[in-house]
């Protein structure tokens, strides 16, 4: 028995798929969804955080603005320049003063051709070459607030303790030792400038700065904002990073000693899209020592120009540790489930295939002969129980029954012997009827060949004899010597005798007497049987062209094959009452079986046979010579080609001509011998 194929076998997999397959593809399926739903979340959660820190960034910016907005429209400082801005001691003091209050890292007070009038930073020069589109705004007498990225060396003029606390020291890169002792020396810097009125009627500029290098408070102001009251749930660590251009500047982010990570920079790949296409990158980044779920978006300045980056992110590791937890907890659920439900099922199975086997074994028993074999399994009153008890009811009326059928089939085989006495008794004579068919169309074509004949006799005869009385009365005369041409003549014209009558009497041969194959050409027979129908061709103005291209020969009966021409012959005269063209063709053409063979092609250029007839011209006794025909030539000129293995067909018809042709399979090579 095919263990496959068995109920047991069956009911395996029926406990085992759902469990085994079906289910892990339905766990796996919604893991997959909502790892990627998790994924999706995170990536949110990433960005949200960005949005945040954001927005701090921007409140800062307006923070700083109103701030200075303040101290310019501060009496105290109205008070203070109402008195005159020559840089006196306590002008500086209160513009210290209040950058100190207002978490500024300076304020300077300048006058319409950039000549500090004030500072915060008693160390700045006299005059401050600052390229700031802020300054040019608040001239023109508009407050602004912008991010921008000062130089070294403007640092140095507002003031050297800024100068020295934005320099970024970039640690040392193995992959990039040419890079490794560089260091970032500029600053990244939230200008802002409002226009003021001074003494005389003069216009002056307050400007002041936040710089963002090394500024941890800002940092941690972002920290707490962006994972506040425990926001990570799952224990990961969150940072934040300022960066100018790809370097970071200011971050919590710590290195392996237990050092700020400042100095460090950005992968190529996020620096191309945040700060090459202004793009914010979100997605899982190797950021110093670990991989985090990071965010970056561009910090742009007064012109729209990304300069830098703010970065928020937290640790991948909590994550991954529970999803592999959540993962590992329902795949553990469903194995503990397979292994509970599986053997309670096949313990509640057996009752179902225990019946069955029995069944198949009584089953098996009675193919194998054994007619009293039952399966004993309907003790049980449930559906297969009865199924077991009609079994063997069902196996007791086919007991019956197969005695029944072995008296029946003795009776039939007595009834078949006499049918088949008699049928064997009609085929002999369907066969005699078959053959005396054959016969008598030929012999209704050999009476229509006869009379043509007995003219063409006729005609040698009179030569003969008219060459015998001149050859009689030459004999007579002394004088009488050449005689020899007359007396060739004779001969030749009883060879033509001859040749016209053997061929006539091969054709007339009975089939049973001369039913032999014999190896034929097929061009040598067509040329063999054109005397036959000499008469009617002498009859009708008809021209004969020749075409004969085969190389194979065939094996066959020369009688029957010359009777199927004969009567394509006369076909084709006959539908040529006007004259015309009688083509005889042979070539080299293989069936549709693709087995080798030749074509015997008889054409005429009549008129064409309509469809209606063309249908009908194999129909026994259907005819279009109405009293000149017996409507059989072409039926058994049919039956005869089929018999030799070939085919009889119409190749083309229409107002051009017919062609019909006898398709005949190529010796074999051991006939060839």
């Amino acid at each position: 028995m095919n263990r496959a194929r068995s109920v047991r076998f069956r009911l395996l997999l029926i406990a085992i798929l759902p469990m085994f397959v079906i289910l892990p593809a339905i766990v796996g399926g919604l893991i997959y969804q909502w790892d990627l739903r998790f994924d999706r979340l995170l990536a949110s959660k990433v960005g949200g955080d960005l949005k945040v820190a954001g927005q701090y960034m921007n409140q800062l910016l307006v923070n700083d603005r109103a701030t200075l907005a303040a101290i310019a429209d501060s009496q105290s400082f109205h008070g203070v320049i109402s008195q005159g801005v020559n840089k006196n001691a306590e002008l500086g003091s209160l513009l210290a003063s209040k950058a100190q209050g207002g978490s500024l890292d300076f304020i300077a007070l300048l006058d319409s051709n950039g000549r500090l009038l004030a500072s915060s930073e008693p160390a700045s020069p006299a005059e401050l070459d600052l390229d700031w589109s802020v300054i040019e705004k608040a001239l023109k007498g508009a407050s602004s607030v912008e991010v921008g990225v000062v130089s070294r060396d403007d640092l140095m003029e507002i003031s050297p303790k800024l100068a020295a606390r934005a320099e970024v020291i970039r640690p040392h890169n193995a992959r990039n030792p040419v890079d490794s002792a560089q260091s970032e020396k500029r600053g990244l810097m939230i200008q802002a400038a409002t226009p003021v009125a001074l003494p005389n009627n003069q216009v002056g500029v307050l400007i002041a700065g936040t710089l963002l290098n090394h500024n941890t408070e800002f940092i941690k102001q972002i920290t707490d904002l962006v994972y506040r009251d425990k926001a990570l749930r799952t224990g990961a660590t969150g940072i934040a990073s300022i960066f100018l251009g790809d370097t970071r500047i200011s971050t919590n982010a710590l290195l392996a000693g237990g050092n700020p990570a400042s100095g460090t920079r950005v992968s190529s790949e996020v620096a191309e899209a945040v700060l090459g296409q202004g793009k914010t990158w979100q997605a899982r980044a190797y950021v110093v020592n670990d991989w985090y779920i990071a965010g970056y978006m561009p910090i742009l300045n007064g012109r729209g120009v990304p300069i830098g980056m703010l970065f928020v992110g937290f640790l991948e590791e909590p994550f991954t540790t529970a999803r592999r937890n959540s993962i590992g907890a329902i795949v553990f659920g469903c194995l503990l489930v397979a292994v509970i439900t599986v053997p309670l099922f096949l313990y509640i199975a057996r009752g179902v295939f225990k019946p069955l086997e029995r069944m198949d074994q009584a089953i098996g028993r009675v193919k194998a002969g054994d007619r009293s074999a039952r399966s004993g399994a309907g003790a049980s009153n449930d559906e297969i129980g009865r199924v077991a008890s009609h079994l063997d009811q069902l196996l007791c009326q086919l007991e019956e029954k197969e005695r029944q059928l072995v008296a029946w089939n003795e009776e039939l085989n007595s009834r078949v012997e006499e049918r088949t006495a008699g049928l064997a008794l009609a085929n002999r004579r369907l066969e005699e009827t078959t053959q005396h068919l054959i016969v008598t169309e030929k012999l209704a074509t050999i009476g229509e060949i006869a009379a043509g004949i007995a003219h063409e006799i006729n005609n040698p005869l009179a030569v003969m004899q008219g060459n015998l009385e001149l050859l009689r009365d030459s004999i007579r005369e002394p004088e009488g010597q050449g005689f020899g041409e007359e007396i060739d003549l004779i001969e030749d014209q009883i060879g033509r005798i001859s040749t016209i009558v053997s061929k006539l009497l091969q054709f007339s041969k009975p089939s049973e007497y001369s039913g032999h194959s014999e190896l034929l050409e097929p061009a040598t027979l067509m040329l063999e049987t054109l005397p036959l129908i000499q008469h009617l061709i002498k009859r009708h103005p008809v021209k004969i062209e020749k075409n004969f291209l085969s190389t194979r020969l065939v094996t066959g009966n020369r009688g029957e094959l010359q009777q199927i021409l004969v009567n394509l012959l006369i076909n084709a005269i006959y539908v040529m009452q006007k004259g015309g063209t009688l083509g005889l063709a042979t070539l080299d053409v293989d069936d549709v079986h693709g087995h080798p063979g030749v074509a015997l092609r008889v054409s005429d250029t009549g008129s064409g046979i309509p469809q209606d007839i063309l249908v009908r011209i194999f129909e026994p006794f259907f005819t279009t010579k109405h009293r000149q025909g017996t409507g059989l030539g072409l039926s058994i000129s049919q039956m005869l080609a089929n018999r030799h293995g070939g085919s009889l067909s119409v190749v083309r018809t229409g107002l051009t001509g017919t062609v019909i042709e006898l398709w005949m399979p190529e010796a074999a090579d051991d006939e060839l011998l």
